[in-house]
Parts: structure tokens; C-alpha cells; sequence
């Protein structure tokens, strides 16, 4: 018996662990976590007149006074988040050298259940001030004084930086902002202070008259990099992320041209270049070509799409199942050529899937909504249309290649039948 563990122990030894390759060959990274949006770096290039300008807002807390609120506008992948958190580090390091302390919270309102209520805020709030509470089961108005209290208990000033702000409005409504920067009449030698972090330019003007009055809140714009600005950001970041030599400066460029294609979002164009950098070296190549950036562009939009479809809530997932049956339908009949379908002809037949689901059938404006936003993250097209006197209504079209349809329709398929 003895001796047949030793056999088997003798042979695992020869045939080498399976990873023994990975860690033996070279790799052509030297830090791929430099190549990531989370990544806050030590410059941040294009982007110093945002930096000052949120930076003028806030440093009046080194002397511990109160700061402004600050609300960041701008499209995907324009800097807003990185920035923010850029300067906020800055300012935590400074503090160190005057007498006062900040505490920066830092919440992502796109979270499911970090952000999905004003409990579930709150508790998040908590928790990174220190303090521990359930996630259900206190009455709101007890959450918000343990809250209120735990920024009070010292001298000091707490920055709130609610990214995404607008997906928590949309969920819980503006009262948590009202109350908020409300609270700062009653914190004592304490105060509040935020930092909303939006891609939506019109959200301030959808808040009740009372909070905007209340927030005083500054404005910072970030416009889309271009493509010369994309370049150098990548060029920066690929000195520190991969071994000399391993990304020309024509991968570069191709990225940072892919990217400002995509509305200037640099999130895309270091995604491209990493995930390029991934597929090179699962090939076993030292050297990124812009072949490799081809398959990292349709891997990354592969991802994105059936990421975005799972994101979704069960509605907005119901639509889009309607969408591809009648899809699917209209092919196989030959019925319409284009296969573009009306808004009315999809209302009808997601009806009959919320019965089929158990599921509660919305109205058909507020699938007309949902339509819309499945046209804004580019899983459908809608094109808006005359009918003359019957008014208008929209041609919609799926958006998604055959790959990325499949893997949509075998996720919803599954889940709705």
C-alpha cells in the first residue's frame, strides 16, 4: 500500500504541475494592475484644470471648515471617478500636516444591495465610519441619527463620494441628499460634504427645488478625451504595465483611435490594451500586435453586452427576451425582411411572457422607457419613425452580433423559459 502512494506521489512529480508553465515562461507584464480604470496613478495627464478646480473646492477643510458640495459631470471613461479619488488622496495626505482629520466614504450606487435603499446607503455609510449595523431590520429615521451621531462624535470632516448618483436617485428618490446636507446644522464642530459623481447632465435638474437649494453644490464638466490625449495616457501606463518593448507604438495608437471612436472613453482604450497584452501572451508571444487588439476589442464587447444584459432588472430583461423571440419569429417566417419591429407589435407579445413568467405587466410608455435604455447601452437599435397622422413610434432592430445574441438568449432563455 506504501509503496503505491509513492508510486503515484513519483509520477504527480514527473508530470509537472499544470501551472508550471504559466510561472515559468516570462511574462509581459511587469504590473497589469497599472492597466486598469481602478488604478489611480500618480499623474493623471489631460485632465489638471478638473483636478484644480475640485481641488480649490475642497482644500478649505485643511483648515477645517466646511467645503462646498461638488457635482462631476461627463460621459464613460472621461476621468470623473479617478479623479476624484486622485484628489481626495491628495488632500488625506495633506491633512496629515494640519490639525484637523477627514474621512472620505466611498460608495459605487450602481452596487445591488449596497445602495438599493436609504437603509442599505446608510448602513454601507456605516460601516465605513467604523461602525457595524444590520442590514434591515432598524426604522430609517434610527439609521440616519446613528449615522448623524457617528459623524459627530469628534472633530472632524467626512467627504461622501456617491459615484453613479444618479442610479441611486433613480432608486430611492433625492430626500437622502436633502437630508444630508441638512444635517450640517446639527454636526457640531463636524461636517458633511459631497461629491456626486454622474453621466447624466441633466440630473440636477430633475431634483426637488428644496434640495437643490440645499446642496449649493459646484459643477465640474470632463469632455471626451481625443485621440492625442487617449495615446498619451496609454503610452504612460504601458511604461509601467508591460516589459520594454512589448507594446509598439502602432498598438498604441490603434487602441487610442478605437477608443475616442467610443465617445473618448479611456476605460475602453486601457481595457483594449491589456486585455491585448492577454491574448498575446496566452499565444505565447512577447511582443503585442495589433492583431491582438482585433480579438481583445470583440472579447471585450462580448463581455460587455451579456455583463450589461445580466445587470439588467427583470423588466428591462423581459423586453429584450420579447425582442429576440419575435426576432427569431419574424426570420424564420420571412415575414419582414429587415426583421425590424414596431413598438406596439412588442407590447403585445411581452405581454403574453409576463403571464407566461407570473411576472407584472408594465404599461406601455414605461416599455417604451425601457426600450430606450436598451437602445442607450447599444443592445438594440430604436429608430424613431413618422406614421403621419397616427403619430410616432420606433423601428427597433437588435444591435448584438450572432456571438453575443447566442450567449444573451441562452442566459434569458434559461431564466425565462
Amino acid at each position: 500500500m506504501e509503496a503505491d502512494q509513492e508510486l503515484v506521489l513519483s509520477n504527480s512529480a514527473t508530470s509537472g504541475n499544470i501551472f508550471s508553465q504559466y510561472i515559468e515562461s516570462p511574462s509581459i507584464f511587469t504590473d497589469k494592475r497599472v492597466l486598469t480604470s481602478s488604478f489611480v496613478p500618480g499623474s493623471i495627464p489631460h485632465r489638471e484644470e478638473e483636478i484644480k478646480h475640485i481641488s480649490s473646492v475642497l482644500a478649505p477643510m485643511l483648515r477645517g471648515y466646511h467645503a462646498n458640495n461638488v457635482f462631476v459631470y461627463g460621459t464613460c471613461g472621461t476621468g470623473k471617478t479617478i479623479c476624484c479619488r486622485f484628489v481626495v488622496s491628495q488632500l488625506q495626505e495633506a491633512v496629515k500636516a494640519a490639525a484637523t482629520q477627514i474621512k472620505v466614504i466611498y460608495i459605487n450606487c450602481k452596487m445591488e444591495r449596497v445602495s438599493d435603499t436609504e437603509y442599505r446607503l446608510f448602513a454601507q455609510m456605516l460601516k465605513q465610519l467604523g461602525e457595524e449595523v444590520p442590514y434591515t431590520g432598524l426604522p430609517t429615521d434610527v439609521i440616519y441619527r446613528k449615522f448623524f451621531a457617528k459623524v459627530a462624535e469628534k472633530k472632524q470632516s467626512v467627504i461622501i463620494i456617491l459615484d453613479e448618483i444618479d442610479a441611486l436617485y433613480k432608486k430611492v428618490g433625492d430626500d437622502f441628499l436633502y437630508n444630508i446636507t441638512r444635517a450640517n446644522n446639527e454636526l457640531g464642530e463636524a461636517n458633511l460634504s459631497i461629491i456626486g459623481i454622474t453621466n447624466d447632465i441633466s440630473f440636477r435638474d430633475n431634483l426637488d427645488v428644496r434640495v437643490k437649494s440645499s446642496l449649493s453644490e459646484e459643477e465640474v464638466m470632463f469632455r471626451p478625451y481625443n485621440a492625442v490625449q487617449l495615446r498619451d495616457i496609454l503610452s504612460s501606463r504601458a511604461k509601467d504595465g508591460f516589459v520594454k518593448g512589448a507594446v509598439s507604438e502602432s498598438v498604441i495608437n490603434k487602441c487610442a483611435a478605437l477608443a475616442a471612436q467610443e465617445h473618448g472613453d479611456a476605460r475602453r482604450a486601457l481595457d483594449l490594451l491589456r486585455v491585448a497584452g492577454e491574448v498575446a501572451e496566452r499565444m505565447g508571444e512577447t511582443v503585442v500586435k495589433e492583431r491582438h487588439v482585433d480579438v481583445a476589442e470583440e472579447k471585450i464587447d462580448l463581455d460587455r453586452i451579456t455583463e450589461t444584459v445580466k445587470s439588467q432588472p427583470a423588466q428591462s430583461q423581459l423586453v429584450l427576451y420579447t425582442i429576440i423571440k419575435m426576432n427569431e419569429e419574424a426570420k424564420q417566417k420571412e415575414k419582414w425582411a429587415d426583421r425590424r419591429l414596431l413598438t406596439g407589435d412588442i407590447f403585445s407579445k411581452y405581454e403574453e411572457l409576463c403571464r407566461a413568467n407570473g411576472a407584472k405587466v408594465l404599461t406601455q410608455r414605461r416599455i417604451s422607457d425601457l426600450i430606450g435604455e436598451l437602445d442607450m447601452f447599444g443592445i438594440i437599435n430604436a429608430k424613431v419613425i413618422s406614421k403621419g397622422r397616427h403619430g410616432r413610434t420606433r423601428e427597433i432592430s437588435l444591435a448584438m452580433n450572432e456571438t453575443a445574441l447566442g450567449k444573451v438568449r441562452n442566459y434569458l432563455m434559461n431564466r425565462f423559459g
